[in-house]
């Protein structure tokens, strides 16, 4: 793909801040578990985050190919960190979407500035994979909703400065057609988050969000009463897509430092880039990269253009994560029993993307969705 000059310019300076200002303190940052705000205001300053919003919100009207780039980039140098943009991205085509002008004038700058971090509230105890079957209960009274029950696997949940949330307005008989979208701030009497210990991406605070009688005014509902899920749901074909080339990013890290490495490691009076052995499954891995990049800028193009996209995105979600896991596992190999430590990246990488295997959409649901493009409900085996 032939980049533009605007495209070139803010990939090279989300390439300099990755490399910068990322990379040297990935791990220590997951050893603080701690968001750094002052990283995202930073992103904000530079442009990098929310840079498809309208301009009249504090963005540049970019494409969906563009942020892409961007998104690559940030997760060459700290996975975690790359999230913020891709989730600010995808909450805020939801809320220009759907929200109100009062909740888009206020909330959007504040998203683009990197003042504030939004979570989706859809994953509940009771289901993940089967994301219409929801409990928590949103009911009219007047002119604000009531609503109770709990959500959990939320990213963000006790970081988030407001949430959009997923929840029945209508009777459980009617599925997804029963289930509306709200936009909830932080703070809000009756809302409280808590927050994992993961096996990965610690400072990115993933847990369970509850709501005990949370009175939401009726002006925050994300579109049409009963619509929700299907009108807010379209927008993580967007996501499905970044997500991909976040993995293609925190890939690309390992296997530059694998690389590297070859050139340097000694063994047998040379060094071990001269072995085959060594040097092809990283050839295979910069080949899978670069297949999957192309994929996941492909999808973003056709979002661009207003094409079908549902299958590719899918495509995107579960090739991303499975091979950047495997490429990474492959660059901890390569460097053998320095590479099975600590000091070095590749194994938080590895833990990191693994989370994406889950999250968002595991592989089984995205297949299950590629396949119902192709051959429609017949796909869908219970």
């Amino acid at each position: 793909m032939v980049l533009n000059e605007v495209q070139k310019s803010l990939q090279e300076t989300a390439r300099r801040f990755a490399r910068e200002k990322l990379l040297p303190d990935y791990q220590k940052r997951e050893k603080l578990g701690i968001l750094d705000r002052d990283l995202i205001k930073q992103m904000g300053e530079l442009g990098l985050l929310g840079m498809d919003f309208s301009e009249e919100y504090g963005g540049m009207g970019m494409d969906g190919v563009t942020t892409g780039l961007i998104a690559e980039e940030l997760a060459y140098g700290d996975f975690n960190i790359s999230a913020v943009p891709v989730g600010i991205s995808l909450n805020g085509a939801i809320l220009e979407r759907h929200g109100s002008d009062a909740i888009k004038s206020e909330w959007l700058p504040k998203m683009a500035k990197g003042e504030a971090i939004i979570a989706i509230c859809l994953t509940e105890p009771r289901g993940g994979s089967d994301a219409s079957n929801l409990a928590l209960k949103a009911k009219l009274e007047g002119d604000h909703y009531v609503i109770n029950g709990e959500k959990t696997s939320i990213t963000f949940a006790d970081r988030a400065d407001a949430y959009v949330v997923f929840a029945r307005t209508g009777t459980p008989e009617q599925g997804a057609k029963g289930v509306s979208a709200f936009f909830i701030p932080a703070g809000t009497p009756g809302l409280s988050a808590t927050s994992f210990d993961d096996l990965g991406s610690a400072i990115i605070g993933r847990g369970q969000v509850f709501f005990d009688d949370v009175r939401i005014p009726v002006g925050n509902r994300l579109g049409d009463e009963g619509k929700g899920f299907t009108q807010v749901m379209q927008g993580f074909d967007y996501s499905r897509a970044l997500i991909g080339l976040q993995c293609c990013g925190a890939a690309q890290a390992s296997l530059d430092e694998a690389w590297a490495y070859t050139k340097e490691r000694q063994a047998f009076g040379r060094p071990i880039g001269q072995f085959q052995g060594v040097t092809f499954p990283l050839a295979e891995g910069e080949s899978h990269i670069t297949a999957i990049r192309q994929l996941c800028l492909h999808t973003l193009a056709l979002r661009d253009a207003g094409l079908p996209h549902v299958s590719e995105a899918a495509m995107c979600k579960w090739m991303g994560p499975k091979y950047a896991f495997d490429i990474i596992h492959q660059c901890i190999l390569t460097l053998g029993h320095y590479g099975w430590t600590k000091d070095l990246p590749h194994q938080q990488r590895m833990r990191d993307v693994s989370g994406l295997e889950i999250g968002d959409g595991t592989a089984a649901i995205m297949k299950l969705i590629i396949a119902r493009e192709h051959i429609g409900k017949t796909a869908i085996q219970y």
